[in-house]
């Protein structure tokens, strides 16, 4: 894996005729697109049919023209799956209108998403999408004197890559030390944090020097899982290289939590709860899970409603540790400017 990928593209754009020609970069673009892509939208790209001579059956390559009815987006198999009706398509002998075809799309190929109308919401995920995918690899890795384990930061959540084993710790011995580090080594990339408890990961660190490999060495509870989440919610990652997706989810979902504790009405979750604090302007920030905004129009039109007042909108992935904790509050809640009770 690179430290750094490319940007995905915007190659055409026509907001009048809804029309957003893309060619993602990474997987990462690929989600982004899963979250862009509703039913009913039109999608087109290239794609191969089996095609009958005869006895004889042949794939050929066609472009064809989707009414969509699934987004699937294939994470281990990194690939967008988009289903639907074919409304059109060349050469018209190989295409039959009507039937039910998946466009496979994968990084470096292009697809084009045409929409009745483009919603605020699903700009700002192009622009996001084209932003992040140039940013840098983020990872993590956690160790102690027992295990290192490897994340990848994601916008959808932390992605697990490697745990290793430390067998010093039964063995003891200065080179079974070295074996452990040099094991490591190959994932030391891109923007790299080093973090856990105790003295290892300073270690590592003097270890790395003589590698000519730079790293961020910082403070962790737990050489776990619930390290990374400390350290996106401590802003570790954010003063490093800018705030990403899951510290914004992270900063409001604190907000949230804290309002409800508090128990001081600024707080509104629940469809009906934000609907009304919307009709009375009373919005600030407004948290939505991004399947509801794939699958509900009311809450689309919340979310539609809550930009035309200028509140902020924040998008959780449902993947994500906060989009969980989201769909706790019944997948949208708000932090209000004044309470409406």
């Amino acid at each position: 894996m690179s430290p750094c990928g490319g940007f995905m593209k915007v190659v055409f754009k026509d907001l009048k005729s809804g029309v957003i020609k893309l060619i993602p970069d990474s997987v990462e673009d690929l989600w982004h697109l899963e979250r862009i892509i509703k039913e009913g939208d039109l999608a087109e790209g290239s794609t191969f049919r089996s095609v009958k001579f005869g006895e004889k059956e042949e794939r050929k390559p066609v472009f064809i023209k989707l009414r969509v009815e699934r987004v699937e987006f294939a994470k281990h198999a990194n690939r967008l799956r988009v289903g639907g009706k074919i409304v059109e398509g060349r050469p018209e002998e190989f295409v039959q209108l009507g039937r039910h075809h998946t466009l496979d799309v994968s990084p470096k190929e292009a697809i084009t998403i045409i929409k009745e109308k483009w919603g605020r919401a699903e700009l700002e995920r192009v622009e996001e999408a084209v932003k992040e995918s140039g940013r840098a690899l983020v990872r993590v890795i956690l160790m102690d004197n027992e295990k290192a384990l490897v994340y990848d930061i994601k916008p959808y959540g932390f992605e697990m890559v490697a745990e290793i084993k430390n067998e010093t710790s039964k063995r003891g011995g200065i080179d079974r030390t070295q074996e452990f580090y040099i094991k490591l080594l190959p994932f030391v990339e891109g923007v790299c944090i080093v973090a856990g408890p105790g003295f290892e990961k300073g270690n590592f660190q003097k270890f790395l020097e003589k590698e000519k490999k730079k790293v961020f060495v910082e403070d962790a509870s737990y050489a776990e899982e619930s390290g990374v989440r400390e350290l996106v919610e401590k802003g570790v990652i954010e003063r490093i290289i800018g705030e990403t997706r899951l510290e914004k989810e992270a900063k409001v979902m604190e907000e949230l939590l804290t309002h409800l504790g508090r128990e001081d009405g600024l707080l509104a979750y629940g469809k009906k709860e934000v609907g009304d604090a919307l009709n009375m302007g009373a919005i600030k920030t407004l948290a939505v899970l991004d399947e509801m905004m794939r699958t509900d129009k009311e809450v689309e039109e919340i979310v539609e409603g809550a930009y035309k007042q200028r509140a902020e909108v924040i998008v959780f992935s449902k993947e994500s540790e906060w989009g969980r904790k989201l769909k706790g509050l019944a997948g949208i809640a708000a932090v209000l400017r004044f309470g409406i009770n």
